[in-house]
């Protein structure tokens, strides 16, 4: 594959992502064809969840957006999916990219909960209300009491206990922190020499 053909397999138009969806019939939740104004609606839906991932293009020369193959992937497998929720199809997705380039980059997987908190850090690292917080203590609790200990009469939750509050209560948050990781990776790859969207301006 020439460098041309393999850029055109990496940032894809409009029109070429329909072709895939069709090609390997991903419908929409009503079974029906996806058309470009469903199209523009799932890119619109990405653009405005993930807008650090650099999925889309600025218009290039040819006056057309281009989506990188990583975006193609994340309206394919998360937003025309149906077989689970929207936040949970996406950190499912966040989950596999990040083995994916872990993978590719040598590197060893990363502890994403390495620190305790107070539960009234809590409100401010979840961005909750004290009873929010104390609702999903309480629910946590219920699971595992050791996730919760008294140091000098306050009360310390384990890392355990943050990662579990993040996966269950938290899903944004933990979806934020997978993200991030992300980005931090791809920098990485791209730094490696792998193409990201470094060439979007070269279609």
């Amino acid at each position: 594959m020439d460098s041309q053909s393999k850029l055109d397999s990496i940032f894809v138009s409009y029109n070429k992502i329909l072709k895939r969806l069709k090609e390997n019939n991903i419908k929409t939740k009503n079974n029906k064809e996806i058309t470009h104004k469903d199209l523009r609606l799932a890119i619109s839906t990405m653009l405005k969840k993930h807008p650090n991932c650099r999925w889309q293009s600025n218009k290039c020369r040819n006056k057309k957006y281009f989506i990188i193959d990583e975006g193609y992937l994340w309206i394919r497998y998360v937003y025309f999916q149906d077989e689970k929720s929207l936040i949970d199809a996406d950190i499912d997705f966040f989950e596999e990219r990040i083995k994916q380039y872990e993978k590719l980059l040598d590197l060893k997987s990363r502890n994403l909960f390495d620190k305790e908190m107070y539960v009234k850090e809590l409100e401010e690292f979840f961005n909750r209300s004290t009873p929010t917080i104390k609702r999903s203590v309480y629910k946590m609790l219920k699971v595992d009491s050791n996730y919760r200990y008294n140091k000098d009469g306050k009360f310390v939750i384990t890392k355990e206990g943050v990662e579990w509050l993040c996966k269950n209560c938290f899903k944004q948050k933990y979806l934020e922190i997978l993200e991030n990781y992300k980005m931090e990776l791809t920098e990485k790859y791209i730094a490696a020499g792998y193409i990201y969207d470094n060439f979007f301006n070269r279609n």
